[in-house]
């Protein structure tokens, strides 16, 4: 069984492996359901997802029937505005069948020109606060990519003690000088706070450049290769007391949760530099971009 930490504050046990639901954006129920038992048969008790993952919300609620209160759920509002965040919400709510999520999130606010319009009067923000003080949501929390949100999700902490932060972290990511330094400045702030940090990308090889798609991640073209996965994964789980977010495929679900079960020591420079070269990796481009 994949191993469990306290998740930040919430007092919840999560496993440090979270199932990324991105992985059922284009699934059937079907295809959903044999992921289930291999959340199942890992142990793997919380999930993220979001409004914009296609059929996830919705292939998750059928699971919610009988396994709510096996799984800590999470999702995520892209709207910037009280009006906007709060249907999200409704919507969420309904479509999985639930009364009440545990951990809701601000979906990708890197852009600071976004941020304002969240922070402000008639703001997301306020959605947030009140669906808390309702018992819609128990943990608030926000989301990023780029190579601006280790700088942007302090300035939100600054602002609002959130619950939770998501954004990248990989060995390649982590060689930019920049972003690790505000990377590692983030992740002291989160220790001192009790926020949980959780990762995502821990499996890009590089950007899927002008070749079609072969795999459901939207970013990146994914390791594929076990051993690769498995230092990738190792390396990430290295970062203590944080959470890995699977990536966005079905198919590299097993082989990544696989890998973590076994993880045991963090993979030396020298291995992973040897990794980089192995399988041509390359960082993904930075994004500024925002959701309105």
């Amino acid at each position: 069984m994949i191993p469990l930490n306290s998740f930040g504050r919430t007092k919840h046990a999560s496993t440090r492996v979270i199932f990324g639901s991105y992985a059922l954006n284009n699934a059937t129920q079907t295809e959903a359901d044999h992921v289930l038992k291999i959340l199942l048969k890992y142990g793997v008790n919380h999930i993220d997802t979001a409004p914009m993952y296609g059929n996830a919300e919705k292939c998750i609620g059928l699971w919610m029937k009988k396994h709510r209160g096996d799984f800590f759920l999470a999702t995520k509002s892209r709207k910037r505005s009280y009006e906007g965040a709060k249907d999200d919400l409704e919507k969420s709510l309904s479509i999985m069948g639930v009364d009440y999520i545990d951990l809701w999130q601000m979906h990708g606010l890197t852009n600071p020109v976004g941020w304002q319009r969240v922070m402000g009067p008639g703001g997301a923000l306020e959605a947030f606060i009140e669906a808390r003080d309702k018992g819609l949501v128990r943990f608030l929390g926000v989301t990023g990519h780029g190579d601006n949100v280790p700088a942007m999700h302090k300035q939100s902490l600054e602002r609002f003690e959130f619950d939770s932060v998501m954004l990248p972290y990989n060995y390649l990511q982590m060689q930019k000088s920049r972003y690790a330094a505000y990377f590692n400045d983030l992740v002291e702030l989160c220790r001192k706070r009790r926020v949980a940090v959780q990762t995502i990308q821990s499996i890009v090889r590089q950007p899927w450049g002008q070749r079609p798609p072969t795999y459901n991640t939207y970013f990146y073209e994914p390791l594929e290769n076990q051993n690769a996965i498995d230092k990738s994964v190792h390396w990430s789980l290295s970062l203590k007391d944080s959470f890995l977010i699977t990536a966005g495929d079905i198919r590299l679900l097993p082989k990544m949760l696989d890998a973590a079960l076994r993880y045991d020591k963090t993979p030396s420079n020298a291995e992973m530099h040897a990794m980089v070269d192995e399988f041509d990796m390359k960082t993904i481009a930075s994004s500024t971009s925002d959701y309105k």
